[in-house]
C-alpha cells in the first residue's frame, strides 16, 4: 500500500522541512517502460473492477497499540501527466497507472484517526510513482502532504501546527516507500534489493514528525512456496516494514508489520503495528452508492 501531522501536542523535536469517481474501464495506450502488460494482467486489472481488501489493524500510536481497520483499494486508470490527475478522457498522452488508495481508521482513546494515502504508479513499471498524496484527519485538525514527480520531486505540505504550516520542498529523486506497494502488484521480481536511499512512507514521516528526505535502507526478500515477504529496514530511524504477498499473480497483499519507536521522549517504546487480511472483493465500488449497497461493507468485515 502514505504535510501531515496528527497529534494535538507538538513534540519537542519537531520536523525540520526545507521550504523550497468516475473510473476509466478502458485500456489506455501503453507508455515505454520496463515490462509489457501480459494478458493475465489485463484480464485481471482491466475488467472494470477495483480490488478492495480489508485488514484487521493494530496500529501503534502514542506508545500504545490501537485496534482499527485498514483497506487497500487498487484500481487502474489513465493519468494525465501535465496536471498530474486522473484523466477524464482518452488522450495519447495519458499514462496508464495502477492507483492505490490505502486507508486506516483507528481510535486514540476518545478521538478517531482517519488516514489515506494515494499512490499513482505506471503499469509498465517505469521510473517512480507519478504522484503520492497523504491526508490525516483527527479532532485536533487535519494535514495534507503531496509529492509530484516532475524534473525533481516537488512536495507541498499543509499542517495545523504553527511550526509546520504551509511549506514547499524540492529534492532529488529516490525510491519512495509508498510506490513499492504498487510495484509489488505489477512486477515483484523487479523490486529493488540491497542498500538504497528511500523516502519512508508519508504517513510515518508525518505521524513521527520526521524530516522529509530519503534515508539509507536495506531492502530484502524472504521467499517461501506460497508467500514472499518484502522488508524495508531503516537503521537511522530504527524502523522496519515487512509486506507479505502471494508468490503467484495477482501478488495479493496478505498483511504487513511495521516496527518503530512510538510515543515521545522517555515514554517512547518500540512497538509493532500489524495488519491481517480479512476479505478481498473485486467490484466497481463507485457504482455501489445506494443505501442497499451498505451491506457490502459487512462482507469486508468493516
Amino acid at each position: 500500500m502514505l504535510g501531515l501531522f496528527a497529534s494535538c501536542k507538538q513534540p519537542t523535536n519537531s520536523m525540520n522541512v526545507a521550504i523550497a469517481p468516475s473510473l476509466s474501464e478502458t485500456i489506455t495506450k501503453e507508455k515505454p517502460g520496463n515490462i509489457s502488460l501480459s494478458k493475465q494482467f489485463k484480464d485481471y486489472w482491466y475488467a472494470g473492477n477495483a480490488e478492495l481488501t480489508s485488514y484487521a489493524l493494530e496500529q501503534a500510536r502514542y506508545g500504545e497499540l490501537r485496534k482499527g481497520t485498514a483497506v487497500l483499494v487498487y484500481v487502474t486508470e489513465p493519468f494525465l501527466p501535465g496536471k498530474q490527475v486522473k484523466a477524464e478522457r482518452n488522450d495519447p498522452d495519458n499514462i496508464p497507472v495502477l492507483k492505490l488508495n490505502a486507508t486506516k481508521k483507528f481510535l486514540t482513546g476518545m478521538y478517531p484517526y482517519s488516514i489515506m494515502t494515494s499512490s499513482f504508479y505506471p503499469v509498465n513499471d517505469g521510473g517512480h510513482a507519478l504522484k503520492v498524496a497523504t491526508s490525516i484527519q483527527e479532532w485536533c485538525g487535519q494535514v495534507y502532504f503531496q509529492l509530484n514527480n516532475r524534473e525533481q520531486y516537488e512536495y507541498t505540505s499543509h499542517s495545523y501546527f504553527e511550526n509546520e504550516a504551509d511549506q514547499v520542498l524540492k529534492m532529488p529523486k529516490a525510491i519512495l516507500e509508498n510506490e513499492l506497494w504498487n510495484k509489488i502488484r505489477i512486477n515483484p521480481e523487479a523490486l529493488p534489493l540491497g542498500t538504497f536511499e528511500v523516502v519512508p512512507s508519508f504517513e510515518y514521516l508525518r505521524l513521527g514528525h520526521k524530516k522529509m528526505k530519503s534515508y539509507a535502507a536495506e531492502l530484502s526478500m524472504e521467499r517461501s512456496e506460497t508467500f514472499n515477504i518484502y522488508s524495508i529496514t531503516y537503521p537511522e530511524l530504527e524502523r522496519s516494514v515487512s509486506i507479505t504477498f502471494t508468490k503467484a499473480f495477482p501478488y495479493s497483499i496478505e498483511g504487513w508489520t511495521e516496527s518503530y519507536r512510538s510515543g515521545f521522549g522517555m515514554e517512547a517504546k518500540k512497538l509493532t503495528s500489524r495488519a491481517t487480511k480479512i476479505k478481498t472483493l473485486k467490484t466497481p465500488y463507485w457504482r455501489k452508492n445506494r443505501n442497499e449497497d451498505v451491506s457490502l461493507r459487512d462482507s469486508l468485515g468493516l
